[in-house]
């Protein structure tokens, strides 16, 4: 993704910050290991899960069986919010992107997907009809999530919160 500029939400920040800059924000996210994903059941009550995701091709991307309560909850309302940072309460970056989950099917990118969570996370998919596999019974959708918006929790001093907005 190219540089992005975000702006600074005075209401919520120190009034020493200024609004982090883009490359923090991509530096979060490739380095996250653990996003907790928020997704709405069919009839509305949230549900809130931890998994391992990666940021790669200017989106946000994560698997799941189908038949998995957060793989249900997509049918419906492919509405997210993914969240990452730290446990620190005054220091780090924490990382929301807002978007909607579309499914991934193509065979080239599910390739270049399952190559980085290999690196990233060590899991070792391969790629059959449109799916993540792993050894050979057990099968995964794949969802990409292009940011429509991202906002950025700087702790510590000074604090302070920056929206990126995508069209």
């Amino acid at each position: 993704m190219s540089e992005h500029t975000g702006v600074l939400d005075k209401r919520f920040s120190d009034p020493q910050a200024t609004a982090r800059p883009w490359s923090d924000v991509d530096d979060t996210l490739t380095g996250a290991k653990i996003f907790w994903l928020s997704s709405v059941r069919a009839d509305g009550r949230p549900h809130v899960t931890p998994l391992p995701a990666v940021w790669a091709f200017d989106a946000l991307h994560f698997c799941t069986g189908a038949a998995e309560q957060k793989g249900k909850n997509l049918e419906h309302n492919p509405n997210v919010a993914l969240t990452t940072g730290t446990a620190e309460q005054h220091a780090g970056l924490d990382v929301v992107v807002e978007g909607a989950a579309i499914r991934v099917t193509d065979e080239q990118r599910l390739t270049e997907l399952a190559g980085l969570w290999k690196d990233r996370h060590a899991w070792d998919f391969q790629v059959r009809d449109g799916l993540f596999t792993q050894d050979g019974e057990h099968t995964a959708l794949v969802f990409a999530v292009a940011p429509a918006k991202i906002l950025a929790f700087g702790k510590g001093e000074p604090f302070s919160q920056t929206r990126f907005r995508f069209s």
